[in-house]
């Protein structure tokens, strides 16, 4: 959804810029061409996947400045950003590198089930599926990938690691496949799908303090300066919706009270009553693209 991000973010009035995920430069790009008065700094956690965008943004110069860090920790980078910042963006799918990248994040990868963004923390999803009990696993595919044959598919992984362990892509999503059979449908979504899903928002904490992010960002942001999200599960998603709401909302005291005595003000304006969706004509040319939903706010 690069047009309607670039759009949102009113990239081509210019200023200062930060890509919260970076990724391979993709959206930077874009804002940085949208005007010459444009500048980004990147954050990325993933140190492959940032020195693939150092070298696709080179020829911008000063214009880019990046910064190795999980985009939450807000306070990690917020210097590094200068103010005032009249646009952040955070695009919190997975870039096309990491698909690609061997670590387990796709059900066709023949690579270790790693599935960390970054590989300097954290254990990798393999360790889960060869230590937790049925339980947790279930605890994890219901919490994290809504899936309904959670209980069915934890016990037959648990079974399993008793004779071989569950080490790539492809035996995760072969196992699961044995447990709820994929017919093959076209345009059906494969059944492996929550399973990776679930693994990967465990492994990488991605849903902790995504609200600290939103209210953190739009401190940072300058009057008029704008917020735009885009989450891709309806989880994240719900979370980016609920906290942009809280500051959209000005007085919270009672209605029966003759006077405001909370002095509240609203931190932000709703740019998006309803999230935007891809065009038809995008998910043709990317079908990733249908999972997407974009939120906005400008700063009040």
């Amino acid at each position: 959804m690069l047009a309607e991000v670039i759009q949102t973010l009113r990239a081509s009035e210019g200023g200062r810029f930060v890509d919260c995920t970076l990724g391979m430069g993709g959206h930077a790009r874009g804002i940085l061409d949208a005007s010459p008065a444009a500048t980004v700094l990147g954050i990325d956690r993933d140190a492959e996947a940032l020195a693939i965008a150092r070298r696709n943004l080179a020829g911008y110069g000063d214009r880019v400045r990046t910064v190795h860090s999980d985009f939450k920790d807000v306070k990690a980078w917020a210097g590094a950003c200068g103010a005032p910042v009249r646009g952040i963006l955070a695009d919190l799918g997975m870039s096309t590198y990491q698909l690609r990248s061997g670590r387990g994040f796709s059900f066709r990868d023949e690579g270790p089930l790693d599935m960390r963004m970054d590989r300097s923390a954290g254990a990798p999803a393999l360790d889960l599926l060869a230590t937790a009990d049925e339980a947790e696993l279930t605890r994890v595919f219901r919490g994290y990938g809504e899936e309904p044959y959670a209980r069915p598919i934890a016990r037959a992984i648990v079974r399993r690691r008793a004779e071989a362990p569950v080490a790539t892509g492809r035996d995760l999503a072969a196992l699961v496949e044995s447990v709820v059979p994929f017919r093959g449908r076209r345009g059906a979504v494969h059944p492996s799908t929550r399973v990776f899903q679930a693994l990967r928002i465990h492994v990488n904490a991605e849903l902790d303090g995504l609200d600290a992010f939103v209210r953190a960002a739009a401190d940072l942001l300058e009057r008029g300066g704008r917020l735009v999200m885009l989450a891709y599960h309806s989880l994240e998603d719900r979370i980016v919706k609920q906290t942009l709401r809280e500051l959209s909302r000005g007085c919270t005291c009672p209605p029966r009270m003759p006077a405001c005595g909370c002095g509240k003000s609203p931190v932000v304006r709703l740019l998006t009553g309803r999230a935007v969706k891809a065009s038809e004509a995008e998910v043709a040319a990317n079908p990733a693209a249908r999972s997407a939903r974009l939120r906005a706010a400008v700063k009040a």
